[in-house]
């Protein structure tokens, strides 16, 4: 009986998985992923489980749950701690795991630019712990406020929430905080007076959604400020602390809550690695995704920076993972068959796209481009066609359908959480590494 060959993949993201599932119809190999988590996450509706609209099993899903049908794939859930490439075994915090083929698939986290305040007083939203905790604190900020009597100031600031980033992630949350305000928040807390409350969105350039032509980007600012949104731009920030956002220019904004939504870098692993990485961390890549000056090891997604073709390395979006694991699982293949001609991975832009709420969104694909509603429903099934198990769909649709028609978010409940009342809530970490 031959020897299988050994393929280890980590990370499960959409880079990740994709790689897995066309690896795992070859029934000679042997697929590890490793991962710290046991689940998938669908990272574009985060937002929504920060804002009470979804849960965390419809964003979520197991990763076993995809492979149930492959026995020549497993789960080691366990955290990346290096690598030996003269052993060619992956070291992890539960053991080392050896590989023929590796594929580096982990992922991006926050990019505070080195602004240590930001990090400590802000929220990030990378991980569904921290869309949890930002759902949390929010509602939160409400009960604390409706109950302050004579401290206006305070409660202003504990009603003034600010998103910071207008890629993306800032402006679905912005516009998702808006209207869980807006249609729910303001009737609900009934010592409160709506204009105590406020949600703003800070970005350092001129625009929002740089991928967007300039139209669809007024367009955007124009439905975020009819939501009642502050839209400022060309506004840097220097640091924040519990109870303020400092701008550069010297302004600040009382606020006890500042999402960071600006940037992402590779996760600190990945530059420890011993390979060569930009500054945002992300390990270099030839144009057949292998890691430069590797012949086993390839790397795609978040953690990876490509830049062959094009001014600057491609975009940390799921579509670009998605395509550069098909590539990377396809010359694996080749490698394994003793084919060195490797495919050339050129990305084929599929456009962009980003809701601004309940009804409208903004859509700009091959060329075509559209606003309003009828890029709210593109967006919506697109979204849904990606979503994991035909489950998840149905409840995502039939949530969906429902805020549509009333406006309701029932996930509006504080959990796994923990109160010391010097730090205010703060999560319950899933494991002692938890921060590492």
């Amino acid at each position: 009986m031959s020897k299988k060959t050994r393929i280890v993949v980590v990370g499960a993201g959409f880079g990740g998985v994709k790689v897995v599932r066309e690896l795992a119809k070859d029934k000679s190999l042997d697929i590890t992923i490793v991962d710290r988590r046991n689940f998938h996450l669908f990272q574009p509706l985060l937002y929504q489980l920060a804002t009470s609209l979804l849960s965390t099993d419809e964003i979520a899903y197991p990763i076993r749950a995809f492979f149930r049908h492959n026995k020549n794939v497993d789960l080691f859930m366990a955290k990346l701690r290096g690598l030996d490439k003269e052993r060619k075994v992956v070291i992890t915090n539960h053991g080392e795991i050896p590989y023929d083929y590796l594929v580096l698939a982990a992922g991006a986290t926050t990019n505070f630019f080195g602004m240590e305040s930001v990090e400590e007083h802000s929220f990030p939203m990378k991980t569904l712990q921290e869309a949890l905790h930002i759902r949390n604190h929010v509602i939160h900020m409400f009960e604390r406020a409706n109950k302050i009597e004579h401290n206006e100031e305070e409660r202003r600031r504990m009603l003034n929430f600010v998103v910071v980033g207008g890629g993306p992630t800032g402006v679905e949350l912005a516009g998702s905080l808006a209207e869980v305000i807006n249609l729910i928040m303001k009737d609900e807390y009934h010592n409160l007076s709506p204009d105590e409350i406020s949600v703003k969105l800070v970005e350092a350039t001129g625009g929002l959604l740089p991928m967007m032509p300039p139209d669809l980007q007024q367009e955007t600012v124009r439905v975020l400020e009819k939501k009642g949104i502050d839209v400022m731009l060309n506004t840097q920030v220097a640091g924040c602390d519990k109870n303020s956002l400092i701008l550069k220019d010297g302004r600040v904004i009382p606020t006890n809550t500042v999402i960071w939504a600006a940037g992402v870098k590779a996760v600190p692993i990945i530059s420890k690695l011993g390979f060569a990485c930009d500054r945002a961390g992300r390990v270099i890549v030839n144009e057949k995704l292998q890691v430069e000056g590797e012949r086993d090891i390839f790397a795609i997604g978040d953690c990876a920076s490509f830049c062959h073709g094009t001014e600057r390395p491609l975009a940390t979006v799921a579509p670009v993972a998605t395509q550069g694991g098909a590539v990377a699982a396809r010359n694996i293949k080749r490698l394994i068959a003793g084919d060195e001609n490797l495919e050339t991975f050129h990305y084929k832009d599929q456009g962009a796209m980003a809701t601004i709420g309940r009804t409208e969104a903004v859509v700009n694909m091959n060329g075509t481009k559209m606003k309003g509603f009828i890029a709210w429903v593109v967006w919506m099934f697109v979204h849904l066609l990606r979503l994991a198990g035909a489950h998840t769909n149905t409840t995502v649709l039939l949530k969906w359908t429902w805020n549509l028609l009333s406006g309701t978010r029932l996930g509006r409940i504080i959990t796994n959480m923990q109160y010391d009342e010097s730090r205010e809530l703060r999560p319950m970490p899933l494991d002692p590494e938890e921060k590492g």
